[in-house]
């Protein structure tokens, strides 16, 4: 599939989003995955659509503070969830708990705009106010959206920046757009890396696998001495690299609408599904030449069963 450039950029600058899903996967928690955001911007768009005449696709996703609802209880080493009080049952017990992960954190995210509305004679300023005030009325993450914080009296606000055509014009705006997402880390998927490092690994054991090479990647890894060395030493790694859940495997076959009962909407085929784990990394905005390098997109293959999202320009890099 070929990706076309967006004819304009969404800076949605220092959103704060309080009580996020913290446990996107059953292996793995914290930052929340990124099909929230890319939800998140599909919600977004179907709600402006008629309205505004846009269209959105693509978000790059850059954190700029995270921070989990955790807590150590005394005299352990390992951290717990802060989970919410359940009102008791009739009789009086105390109503079972799901553990549920939540965390704070302020994101920049910077969308991907296209559609007629933007040649529409409507100022661009306004349009990104009226696409804010819808924002801020949605959740990501199944967290709730709060604007930034003022500074001084002041708060950047968002904006809605023309995509230029030339390289040179695209690394100018580039460039100023990542004066506001430092200091911060955008996250970008790195699925030729942990093809690379199962090479690695099946070449001393041949029956690794990918969670093996996931793992392996995620890890601190201490190495016993080398000759003539006393102390062992931590295997280094190259970049920032987090496991991260990236989509869903089918499980089933593709029911018929209405064909399973309970189902969140009864007129769309569904079928059962399981988390897609893969590898990510944190890198600095400032070292990025191109912003549309960063943009996570939906990926659909119903033939093979896999409904997954990744950022198309780093996800075949090897360094």
């Amino acid at each position: 599939m070929t990706l076309s450039e967006p004819a304009a950029l969404l800076i949605l600058p220092r959103l704060r989003i309080q009580n996020a899903n913290a446990i996107s996967s059953p292996l793995t928690w914290g930052f929340p995955a990124p099909t929230a955001f890319t939800g998140f911007v599909h919600a977004l768009s179907r709600r402006i659509a008629a309205r505004l005449d846009l269209e959105c696709e693509g978000v790059a996703i850059v954190c700029h503070h995270f921070e989990p609802q955790v807590s150590q209880p005394a005299g352990r080493r390992t951290y717990t969830f802060s989970l919410t009080r359940n009102p008791v049952d009739k009789d009086g017990s105390t109503a079972a708990i799901v553990e549920e992960g939540r965390a704070h954190l302020d994101v920049t995210l910077v969308v991907g705009v296209r559609g007629a509305g933007l040649y529409s004679g409507m100022e661009r300023q306004g349009m990104a106010q009226d696409v804010w005030a819808e924002v801020l009325t949605m959740r990501i993450a199944g967290g709730s959206v709060l604007p930034p914080i003022s500074r001084n009296g002041r708060s950047r606000g968002p904006e809605l920046i023309e995509w230029l055509n030339t390289p040179e014009q695209q690394r100018a705006i580039t460039r100023k757009i990542s004066r506001v997402l430092i200091p911060g880390f955008a996250l970008v998927s790195r699925e030729a890396r942990l093809q690379q490092h199962l090479e690695w690994l099946r070449q001393s054991n041949p029956d690794a696998t990918a969670i093996d090479a996931l793992l392996d990647l995620s890890r601190l890894n201490f190495e016993p001495p080398a000759d003539g060395e006393l102390e062992w030493t931590i295997r280094p790694k190259s970049g920032w690299l987090v496991p991260i859940p990236v989509g869903y495997a089918a499980i089933s076959r593709l029911y018929g609408p209405g064909e399973v009962k309970n189902v969140r909407d009864r007129t769309v085929p569904f079928r059962f599904v399981e988390s897609v784990l893969s590898l990510g990394e944190w890198v600095s905005p400032h070292r990025v030449e191109n912003i549309c390098d960063l943009f996570w997109y939906h990926r659909a293959d119903p033939e093979r069963g896999i409904y997954r999202c990744t950022t198309p320009a780093y996800s075949n890099q090897l360094s």
